[in-house]
């Protein structure tokens, strides 16, 4: 059962188109990532998901309802954990649950009790009384996160959940992420992290230039990248100055990466690694490991959007700063 579905969906900025006639569907109880580089349209389409952005054409409906024209009924249903924290620095963190709980009209006791549970779920209650401008980047993600969850959504919109914040706090908030889904929660996932995508996600959907280019299960995508078998060489020579003349002797493989010692083929047919081992005693080349490499989501990614990933890295670093 879709819980979201879109269809056709746009948004353009004066001349420039943002997001170009997207179409995609996400299932109930699943957590479906939106996976793209910085630009790709990412956060614009989240915000037309949310009611924060108005598309200039397509359609949104999110469970049953006109994401578009019935956008307020529909925000009673979801909680939306943007990728800039949209809490108050000098109120506490606590403070900023209830009051955040009071927009969903959710009574005093309740609201103040609700708030002491997630503080505690979080393991920032010893930190409840502090105002949030004191709070480390990863503390903030967290409580950000439960405000958007303290009216108990039924769909969560989760815009770059870890970037910027250490690894022990992106640890915890991607377990946190698995264990409200396991408990119900819908979480549709904005991330450029292609490791993050992998560890939490059921389906992906691919999104460069504005445009949603393949969307499907973690598990198809990599049975797809496995029809691909892939070898690399560890070797005591520079092996760059062996790519063409490795090229010319193996045609019938593709030469995925080169560094200072070693060599990554790939081939669609069984690789056979005798004749390579005899190519390189040939060229007088002492080879330490030949390994079998297995496909990566990354490899995947990079065979959809033609992105390579040392850019999306940069990008996090980028982020990070």
């Amino acid at each position: 059962m879709n819980i979201i579905e879109v269809a056709n969906l746009s948004k353009t900025f004066g001349n420039f188109k943002a997001v170009k006639e997207i179409s995609f569907s996400v299932k109930k109880d699943e957590v479906f990532g939106f996976l793209g580089p910085n630009g790709a349209g990412k956060t614009t389409t989240i915000n037309m998901l949310t009611g924060l952005a108005i598309p200039t054409s397509g359609k949104i409906t999110i469970a049953g309802q006109n994401g578009i024209e019935n956008i307020k009924k529909v925000q009673q249903i979801i909680g939306i954990v943007p990728d800039e924290s949209n809490l108050y620095d000098d109120m506490s963190g606590f403070e900023n649950l209830v009051f955040c709980a009071s927009l969903y009209g959710i009574k005093k006791e309740q609201r103040e009790k609700k708030a002491k549970e997630l503080l505690e779920q979080f393991a920032l209650d010893d930190t409840g009384d502090r105002p949030f401008k004191a709070y480390s980047k990863g503390m903030k993600r967290k409580l950000t996160i439960a405000a958007g969850i303290i009216h108990n959504p039924e769909i969560l919109f989760l815009d770059e959940p870890t970037t910027g914040i250490d690894v022990e706090s992106a640890r915890q908030i991607r377990n946190m992420i698995k264990s409200l889904n396991e408990n119900g929660t819908t979480i549709f996932l904005t991330t450029h992290y292609i490791e993050e995508a992998e560890r939490l996600c059921h389906r992906i959907g691919f999104i460069v230039g504005g445009k949603v280019i393949k969307v499907s299960n973690v598990n198809d995508l990599m049975n797809e990248a496995q029809q691909e078998n892939t070898v690399e060489f560890t070797i005591d020579k520079n092996g760059s100055s062996l790519k063409n003349l490795l090229q010319s002797n193996f045609p019938e493989i593709t030469i995925n990466n080169i560094t200072t010692n070693s060599i990554r083929i790939s081939s669609t047919e069984s690789i056979e690694l005798m004749p390579f081992m005899r190519f390189f005693d040939d060229n007088d080349i002492i080879v330490s490991e030949a390994r079998i490499i297995r496909p990566s989501l990354e490899e995947v990614f990079v065979k959809i959007t033609g992105i390579e990933i040392d850019k999306l890295r940069k990008e996090k670093e980028r982020k990070k700063k």
